[in-house]
């Protein structure tokens, strides 16, 4: 059965989101030109502006979000938040700590269950859907899933094999492993505050390679939540080109 066919009741959605903006944007610098990736422009919106106003659309009040390259541009595109009606806070990064060490460092101020948010990515995801499946759980952690067999979806992530009833049984960050299934990180986390407090602070730490492989070993609960809408990963290149052709040929539809 899908995680997202479970009938869990909706629930409010947690107080906090964390949108990783913290990048170097080398990889799609021929691109970018220098403007941060999560700037850049599709239908004529930055990706960052989608994703403010998909989290406020959903009930999202208070956001952070991590800036290392071009920090400048993306305050001075996003402010205070106030024209979505939430609070946005920065968090200078003058050293990458990785896409879960910058939230690591940010675990002081976040609510006991937090959304994590790439800031290259677009999703189509019900998020109270999501979360309601997570506190269902009992998980630790879930993880939005997208099956690379759609259509309608492009981009790159860690490989994520699914054991019975959806708990992740490993997690394969870096080139596509057939034999761990078509299920693809899609750059959306439901995470319990908890699970990032023996991580150590100020390091660098991904998800992929430091965090998620240390407590699926430890036999933490994380799950598996399978997405039924497009995921458009926008940072390389390819990638970014494969979303607008997506969104250009009318088989991705952004809101």
């Amino acid at each position: 059965m899908s995680t997202s066919s479970i009938a869990a009741p909706r629930c409010p959605l947690p107080a906090d989101a964390v949108l990783l903006a913290a990048g170097n944007s080398t990889r799609i610098a021929t691109v970018g030109r220098g403007v941060p990736k999560p700037l850049l422009a599709v239908q004529g919106e930055p990706i960052l502006v989608r994703n403010i106003r998909w989290l406020a659309g959903a009930g999202i009040r208070h956001i952070w979000v991590n800036v290392h390259y071009r920090g400048d541009l993306i305050r001075a595109a996003l402010g205070d938040g106030a024209a979505w009606r939430v609070r946005i806070r920065y968090s200078e990064e003058p050293t990458i700590l990785g896409t879960a060490g910058g939230v690591r460092k940010l675990l002081p101020w976040l609510s006991e269950t937090f959304l994590v948010v790439y800031g290259d990515n677009l999703v189509q995801l019900d998020l109270p859907a999501f979360i309601a499946s997570h506190r269902a759980r009992g998980a630790e952690v879930s993880i939005a899933l997208f099956d690379e067999r759609t259509p309608n979806t492009g981009m790159a992530g860690g490989r994520v094999a699914l054991g019975d009833d959806d708990r992740v049984a490993s997690f394969v960050e870096g080139p596509a492993d057939s034999k761990a299934g078509p299920f693809v990180n899609a750059g959306v986390y439901a995470v319990e505050k908890g699970v990032l407090a023996d991580f150590p602070e100020g390091r660098f730490l991904d998800w992929g390679k430091d965090v998620f492989p240390v407590l699926v070993a430890r036999g933490a609960r994380l799950s598996g939540y399978r997405i039924e809408g497009y995921c458009l990963g926008l940072d390389t290149p390819a990638s970014y080109e494969r979303g607008m052709a997506l969104i250009g040929s009318g088989q991705v539809r952004l809101p």
